[in-house]
């Protein structure tokens, strides 16, 4: 019976093959690229592919599995495999059909060949023609012939045509076939690991071309085509298009370009970390809940608060590529699951090394977890240290490294890091399941109580941050922004995921690099966390026009407001109201002030046009 397994074994062992030939040839094509590169990076690109090359060998691993269980149960001895010659041949076909167009399609869109490359080619024929014309179609053919031969050649001699059961026990066989479902679940699911997998699983190198490589390219097209609907109709167009770029122009257009310069010089450190679910519930200041964060409390009253900011959505990956890329959430999606299209947006860390500055990024969990890695090596983050990148015998809860572990790294490294850098450090320690490395503050009876803990846990991680970052050189010259990646329904549980409350954060500057008649101010505008980017900028006297949905909260001419989103609702809010609505049911979900009609229509206007005019962006990237 076991040898029967053997099959599996060497339908693996080609397949695998038949990926690293594809890859091969990939980057040979584009080895001039690689000219700089050191050879131990590129060739660690096929290690970094196995994760994704195995998810794609188990996919095309099921229908064999299904015959070899229909086969195994109903107690054949022997059976002949000769369609399995057949299976393999016509996707060998298929596949390397493929490889050669990613040679192609990489050459002209810097991406690998996907469902938008596909439909292109299938809706424009013509159009897709021309955009191949400078396409090497001699050396296309002759690639085609090479990979369709070697795959046949190695799937002769590699792939079993035959297999050999043997005499056992039904409830053996049972199990077994229990078992071989469960080992192919996992390898699709890439593991038990707490996320599934995603592109981000390959990304390694800062080197894109190594990354692309390392990403499996029919899984690629695979998961894109299942994603490929959302990503190319617009479900939210409520307006005539020059409508909605007017009412968006009404919102950018301030009246004058200006902006108070809180800064004493315009080459800082920047420091950006963001606090995981840190609600401004948790905080006396804007929550009035006493005694969960007394330290970033305190900071708040010492440094530039702005009070009246609005976290874009409510999970991290939308609050993080609004901080650090100012693009707004997509309501039922996420640009995080499209990396080809996540990788076109800009992002405050290439403006920043742009400009001369040293860039990190520092998180105690799995850097892949909803394709954060993606983002990070394609936007000029030099260093990434992750859950991977610290020692094994550190206490960490399921999620990854506690804060203090990860503070401390950042700190170290910091010491030795040439200035200006930036450099970003995102916390883990107060999400579910709430665990801590030692006494809670507030005990573990429910939720609420093991949240408060973990909140006030992060909050005295920062303040020892702070004391021992007050000791080092690059102190005085560094500004710290702290900011939420989300807001959170605890620890009040007052707020449904339609109140604006729930999306209520905070927004913090701090550091002796403050003007001194600045520090303990209160700004109290309605913002984003969107706005960061063109804020900061500003200060740092660096263009930020590639930021369009975000704004610069220190000029005074600024209009204010905000614009939030879940899974199919948004909501928008300014000084004088707030107004969220379903898209699904198309009503109302919230009003504050539901009397004065005008200014909900113009609020709920401002809300739909924002929705359909970032939907419309996220398609055309």
């Amino acid at each position: 019976m076991f040898k029967s397994l053997i099959f599996f074994i060497r339908f693996y062992i080609f397949w695998l093959l038949f990926f690293f030939l594809d890859r091969l040839m990939f980057l040979l094509i584009y080895h001039k690229k690689l000219a700089m590169v050191p050879l131990s990076e590129t060739m660690a690109t096929f290690y970094h592919a196995i994760s994704l090359d195995l998810s794609m060998a188990a996919y095309l691993a099921i229908i064999p599995m299904g015959g070899y269980i229909y086969w195994f149960l109903s107690g054949r001895k022997v059976v002949e495999l000769k369609w399995i010659s057949i299976y393999n041949i016509v996707l060998i076909v298929l596949f390397s059909i493929i490889s050669v167009v990613n040679f192609n399609i990489y050459r002209e869109w810097g991406s690998k060949v996907n469902a938008k490359a596909i439909g292109f080619a299938i809706s424009t024929p013509t159009e897709a023609m021309a955009s191949s014309a400078s396409s090497p179609i001699g050396l296309s053919l002759a690639l085609l012939v090479l990979i369709i031969a070697l795959s046949l050649f190695m799937q002769r001699w590699i792939v079993s045509r035959k297999l050999n059961f043997g005499s056992s026990p039904v409830w053996l066989r049972a199990i077994v076939s229990v078992l071989l479902i469960a080992l192919t679940f996992l390898l699709i699911r890439g593991g038990l690991r707490g996320s599934p997998i995603t592109q981000s699983m390959a990304y390694f190198s800062k080197e894109q071309l190594l990354n692309q490589a390392a990403v499996n390219t029919e899984w690629n097209l695979l998961r894109s085509s299942l994603s490929e609907r959302m990503a190319r109709t617009n479900p939210y167009v409520y307006f005539d298009p020059k409508k909605a770029d007017q009412l968006i122009k009404e919102l950018y257009t301030p009246e004058k370009d200006s902006t108070l310069q809180i800064l004493k010089t315009s080459k800082p450190n920047v420091v950006l970390v963001i606090i995981e679910s840190f609600t401004a519930d948790l905080t006396q200041t804007l929550g009035n809940e006493a005694g969960i964060t007394p330290h970033f409390d305190t900071l708040m009253h010492k440094g530039i608060l702005f009070d009246r900011i609005y976290a874009s959505g409510n999970r991290t990956d939308k609050g993080i590529i609004a901080s650090l890329a100012g693009f707004p959430t997509l309501a039922s999606g996420s640009v995080v699951k499209w990396p080809e299209k996540m990788q076109k947006l800009p992002a405050i860390s290439q403006s920043l090394y742009k400009n001369g500055y040293q860039t990190s990024f520092y998180y105690g969990g799995e850097s892949e977890f909803d394709n954060y890695k993606a983002f990070i090596l394609s936007h000029d983050y030099q260093r990434l240290i992750d859950r991977n990148n610290f020692k094994g015998n550190e206490l960490q809860s399921t999620w990854g490294k506690y804060d203090e572990t990860v503070f401390a790294r950042q700190l170290k490294d910091m010491n030795s890091e040439k200035q200006p850098f930036f450099s970003t450090l995102l916390t883990l320690t107060n999400h579910e399941p709430y665990s801590l490395p030692g006494k809670p503050k507030f005990g573990n009876a429910d939720n609420v109580a093991k949240f408060k803990s973990t909140a006030y846990y992060t909050d005295s991680c920062i303040n020892a941050y702070l004391n021992n970052a007050k000791k080092q050189s690059w102190y005085q010259n560094t500004l710290f922004i702290f900011v939420a990646d989300h807001g959170h329904v605890l620890p009040k549980q007052a707020h449904e995921i339609y109140s604006p409350e729930r999306y209520h954060i905070p927004l913090l500057f701090y550091g002796e690099v403050i003007k001194d008649e600045f520090k303990g101010r209160k700004f109290s505008n309605v913002g984003s966390q969107i706005d960061i980017a063109a804020t900061l900028l500003a200060q740092l006297k660096i263009p930020s026009k590639e930021f369009v949905w975000s704004k610069n909260l220190l000029n005074p001419y600024t209009k204010p407001f905000a614009y939030f989103t879940w899974d199919n609702g948004m909501g928008f809010i300014d000084n004088q109201q707030c107004v969220t609505f379903d898209n699904v049911g198309k009503m109302i979900l919230d009003n504050s002030n539901p009397k004065d009609k005008a200014k909900t229509t113009q609020v709920l206007d401002h809300a739909k046009a924002y929705l359909q005019k970032v939907y419309q962006q996220f398609i055309e990237l």
